[in-house]
């Protein structure tokens, strides 16, 4: 985000609806520039202007000028529907095992089932990896460095979260251990020194994660946080950000849990009246499965509503009563 910007931004966490993951969404075998188009054409329709998407480290050790051009294309495609783009580096939740190459189908009924953390936990915590981080995260970096397409560049998703991946449960959590890592990471950026702002997101508001949460807010550009919370419980988050903020820009990177009583008709309305930028958590239903809700599976049959996500596969909403929202509060013109 340059320091010029005004324009509220609207979006959603998009990963396409082919891909499980960030590998899949990336590798070479597997990007697909004809969906990513049509899918960033339906957040057009209803007034998005930014999206946040996840890359991984072993896409860079794989092959990094075909990752970059990639990632060239993937701005490409986006720029022709008036999107910019938020990237996120490292990612704490859900697989801490993974590998490149095909990627597993979708474990029925299950929220995110194969999704996977970036470096992963023994990666973050291997001194010797440090060298192969840093070349990765500053040679994306220096590649981008001044491109206006990019708002703002997220360094690290939910640091201390860990193999459960969601905000209900506690297995596997990492907590302050995740703290050098963030700390390396927001030095490697300082020292590219990019156009576009830095930020990581508090999203444990928790007394064991108040070290992690203070370094976050105290060494962001653009300040974020995550807030899957209800009406009342999102208002009163909002006030404390606003009040740590200090007149920097303030923009929540995931929200939107329609079961948990986090919706578009009551959340998004407070978040352009207080100004801050709002980014929902899925765009379209598809591999990663996140229009099942955090600790789903087969016995529960299907949930009463999708809990992330705004579009089904071929562009009709999952909930078609809220194009009425999109357009009073975003603007969007072909959200029925």
């Amino acid at each position: 985000m340059h320091k010029n910007d005004s324009a509220w931004l609207f979006g959603a966490n998009f990963t396409p609806s082919n891909a499980i993951n960030q590998l899949e969404m990336w590798q070479e075998e597997t990007f697909d520039p004809a969906l990513i188009d049509r899918e960033l054409g339906y957040a057009q329709g209803i007034g998005m202007n930014v999206m946040r998407v996840y890359l991984h480290d072993l896409l860079w050790e794989q092959d990094a000028p075909g990752f970059l051009r990639r990632m060239e294309r993937y701005l490409e495609i986006a720029d022709t529907h008036g999107i910019r783009t938020g990237f996120v580096f490292f990612d704490d939740c859900w697989k801490e095992d993974f590998a490149l190459g095909k990627q597993p189908a979708p474990k029925p009924f299950t929220h995110n089932s194969g999704w996977i953390q970036s470096p992963g936990r023994a990666a973050a915590d291997n001194p010797a990896e440090r060298p192969r981080l840093e070349q990765y995260v500053k040679g994306v970096l220096r590649h981008f460095a001044n491109d206006r397409r990019i708002v703002f560049w997220d360094l690290y998703n939910e640091p201390g979260n860990g193999t459960a991946g969601d905000h209900v449960t506690s297995d596997g959590q990492r907590g302050t251990a995740s703290l050098p890592l963030l700390r390396d990471v927001f030095r490697w950026a300082r020292e590219v020194r990019p156009g576009q702002m830095l930020t990581a997101a508090p999203w444990n508001f928790s007394p064991s994660f108040e070290s992690l949460n203070r370094f976050m807010f105290e060494n962001s550009d653009l300040v974020t946080f995550h807030a899957y919370n209800k009406p009342g419980e999102l208002l009163e988050r909002i006030h404390f950000v606003q009040y740590v903020a200090e007149g920097r820009p303030i923009l929540c990177s995931e929200y939107m849990a329609r079961t948990a009583g986090s919706t578009f008709r009551e959340c998004l309305p407070i978040f352009r009246e207080n100004g801050i930028g709002a980014i929902n958590w899925g765009l379209v239903a598809g591999k990663t499965q996140t229009f099942y809700p955090w600790g789903w599976n087969e016995t529960k049959g299907n949930p009463p509503q999708p809990f992330h996500d705004v579009f089904h596969p071929d562009g009709s909403l999952l909930v078609p009563e809220e194009a009425e929202v999109f357009r009073a509060v975003a603007g969007g013109d072909s959200a029925e």
